[in-house]
Parts: C-alpha cells; sequence; structure tokens
C-alpha cells in the first residue's frame, strides 16, 4: 500500500458516495487508474464494505450507553452463549471481548433512559449467564468518528 492507496481510503473514509472522478481529482489521478486502485483496495480487503451512518436523534435513538458485563463463567460454552445471545439483540451496537475487570463492554443505542432500563431488565440481564451488568452513561460526546488513523 503507497500514499496513494491511503489518501483513497482517507477519502472514502470521509466520504463514501464519491464518484469515482471526484474521487480520482482529490488523490491526483486519473479517473481509470483510480478506479483500479479502489477495486484492488476492495478485493485485498481494505475496504470491507460501504455503508450510511445514520443520525441516531433524528431516529429517536439518543441514548447511546456502555455496559460492563461479568459472565457466571469464562468457559467456551458460557461465553458462546452469550455472544450467541447478543447477536439477536439489535440495540447492541457494539460488543468487545475484554481482557482485564469485566468480561464483555458493551455499546448500546435506544431511545432514552427508560428504554434502557427495560432493555438491561428484559432482555441483557435475562441471558443465563450474565452475573453482572454495570451501566455507565456517557454526560457528553467529545469525540466520535468511524475513521481509521492512516499515517
Amino acid at each position: 500500500m503507497d500514499q496513494i492507496d491511503k489518501r483513497i481510503l482517507q477519502e472514502l473514509q470521509i466520504n463514501g458516495k464519491l464518484q469515482n472522478n471526484e474521487l480520482a481529482q482529490l488523490v491526483g489521478l486519473s479517473p481509470s487508474p483510480c478506479l483500479r486502485r479502489v477495486k484492488q483496495l476492495e478485493d485485498d480487503g481494505y475496504i470491507e464494505k460501504y455503508v450510511a451512518l445514520l443520525n441516531a436523534n433524528k431516529l429517536n435513538l439518543g441514548l447511546t450507553v456502555f455496559a460492563r458485563i461479568w459472565l457466571k463463567g469464562q468457559d467456551a460454552k458460557t461465553v458462546n452463549g452469550f455472544v450467541d445471545a447478543i447477536q439477536t439483540m439489535p440495540e447492541v451496537v457494539e460488543c468487545q471481548l475484554m481482557a482485564g475487570d469485566c468480561d464483555f463492554f458493551l455499546r448500546i443505542v435506544v431511545a432514552d433512559l427508560e428504554a434502557y432500563r427495560k432493555f438491561q431488565i428484559h432482555h441483557l440481564t435475562q441471558i443465563e449467564c450474565v452475573q453482572n451488568v454495570k451501566t455507565e452513561i456517557p454526560l457528553q460526546t467529545v469525540k466520535k468518528t468511524t475513521a481509521l488513523p492512516l499515517e
């Protein structure tokens, strides 16, 4: 991967809807070589997919909370049972298996605090292997990006 490939990736992280002609101009290539490079970046797995980033507030999903999860055990059956259960919950938009204090760290998006309370009671704590849930409620989003650092 050279600097032009990195520029292509940077520009597509900013605007994934760029037309090839616009992208080529931004990175200093003619359209045909630019298109070939994008296709190669896709084929090589650098570009996984293209998505639309939605406005959560407009969709009445204005609350993001973070939940730390402790399981009753760390054996494969328990961990896999939790992972399988979480896959069915669209409110959980990110789930990380952790090394350290807790077993999993979740990012959960819901309408409001009452919606989260219901989600926690009726879904999260109903997963058989969950021992404990600690919820962190952010006061302000200081930085939020989907762009990876490519420098």
